[in-house]
């Protein structure tokens, strides 16, 4: 299987994976704690464009699976979806007013839908938060669609953004970057290393995509980084480093 998986236009959409959109999310990421609407709103916008590039989003009926607050609402409706969030965590869905409406709690690890509900099935950034991120993904195949999309990206442990607000010290481990966490700023990290943020790597999503005979694997491709980066996946050990993020985009069979 070629790593790239393609950045193969099925439908027309403005996403450019350019050196430009990665420094643009970048900064974006920087101001994560103290100008969240600025970042979500980016990565929301960026999210819709890059899951057009696969699948139309007219009409679609959208899961997203750890979709907290209003932000991917917005921009999925935006682009014409049926949007269906669905959170662990009433917090994270009502951190912009009241959680929108038609609103799911649940688990990710088991999904409330029959199988084969949804045209588009999202997830952004929810893998590393969950104690068994595979059966998460698994979950999200089965309640998609024949034909329907899965697109699934985790942000990678040993990338540098690994330990989310701890970073970069959770390269020392993520006990102890929690810890120090807490003695400089007086209280946890929200990312909780073993509670509520985990270890996962690009090599386990490589291994999961491959192994499911009932999908077609699109793309596997460094979700931030501009186009000609794919290569980065073909280097064990460089790839757990370097992708930061990776892209996981099926079409179920």
């Amino acid at each position: 299987m070629d790593l790239r998986g393609g950045y193969r236009a099925l439908v027309p959409a403005p996403f450019r994976p350019t050196l430009r959109r990665s420094w643009r999310l970048f900064r974006a990421f920087q101001v994560e704690q103290t100008d969240p609407d600025r970042f979500y709103g980016a990565l929301a916008a960026d999210s819709v464009a890059h899951v057009q590039h696969f699948a139309d989003l007219d009409g679609a009926w959208v899961l997203d699976v750890g979709g907290g607050p209003g932000y991917f609402a917005r921009a999925f409706r935006g682009a014409g979806a049926r949007y269906t969030p669905l959170d662990a965590d009433l917090g994270e869905l009502s951190g912009l007013g009241s959680p929108e409406p038609g609103t799911v709690l649940g688990s990710g690890m088991q999904l409330p839908f029959a199988d084969g509900s949804f045209d588009v099935t999202y997830s952004s950034n929810v893998l590393e938060h969950v104690p068994d991120p595979w059966l998460m993904a698994d979950e999200m195949v089965r309640v998609t669609r024949p034909g329907g999309l899965v697109f699934c990206s985790y942000t990678l442990w040993w990338g540098p953004w690994g330990g989310h607000e701890t970073a970069p010290w959770h390269y020392l481990g993520g006990h102890r970057a929690a810890r120090r966490y807490a003695r400089r700023e007086g209280h946890p990290p929200k990312n909780v290393f073993g509670t509520s943020l985990f270890a996962v790597t690009a090599a386990a999503g490589l291994r999961w995509a491959r192994s499911r005979p009932d999908v077609e694997v699109l793309a596997l491709v460094p979700r931030y980084l501009p186009r000609w980066a794919w290569w980065v996946l073909r280097v064990p050990v460089v790839r757990e480093v370097v992708t930061w993020n990776l892209a996981i985009v099926l079409r179920r069979r």
